[in-house]
């Protein structure tokens, strides 16, 4: 049975995200300095302005000024679409080395929660915290699990908790974690 996410609050784009691996890291790797849903309703906007499902060697080898023509053109995939289709063009190169374009290789292959972070790490555009997050949603609603992926995950692998992309799985849980990061910056501000 196919996982269905809720990321993109939107529900052709959300059904991509569950079916296509590829369309999921592109989202990840889109949430930032947007809202979620705009980051992880982009996929489905490349899909369509693409023509065909996305595939990790044609991003790969498409010409950057014509994929920064697809992100730029209105409504924009992306606040920064220049910037963010290299990454996707990166992360598609990426793919294509290390794991033969598949996007789902990167965690089906992982032994360990800590193997899994490591690979996650490792694609252009993630960071630590990026790495903890997916997986973390890889195991809270995807089911994937190698052991010891909760403590990998760090605190965003708890179980009941409301910090990040991993723990959104409708409308009311999207509003905790929003309620639960703005929390986060007025302590920030507080503690400066």
């Amino acid at each position: 049975m196919t996982p269905r996410l809720c990321l993109a609050q939107n529900p052709d784009a959300d059904a991509l995200l569950s079916k296509d691996p590829l369309a999921l890291l592109v989202g990840m790797l889109l949430d930032q300095q947007v809202p979620m849903e705009w980051a992880f309703a982009s996929p489905q906007q490349l899909v369509e302005r693409l023509g065909r499902d996305l595939d990790a060697s044609e991003l790969a080898d498409h010409d950057p000024d014509k994929l920064a023509e697809l992100f730029a053109t209105p409504p924009a995939l992306h606040r920064y679409p220049a910037a963010m289709a290299g990454r996707v063009q990166a992360l598609g190169r990426h793919l294509v080395e290390t794991y033969n374009g598949h996007a789902a290789q990167v965690w089906s292959g992982a032994a360990t929660g800590d193997e899994l972070r490591r690979r996650l790490e490792g694609l252009p555009g993630f960071g630590p915290a990026k790495a903890q997050i997916f997986l973390a949603l890889l195991g809270k609603q995807l089911r994937v699990r190698p052991p010891g992926w909760r403590e990998a995950a760090g605190s965003y692998g708890a179980d009941g908790v409301y910090r990040s992309v991993a723990d959104v799985t409708d409308a009311d849980s999207l509003s905790r974690v929003r309620a639960y990061k703005q929390q986060m910056k007025a302590a920030k501000r507080t503690a400066t």
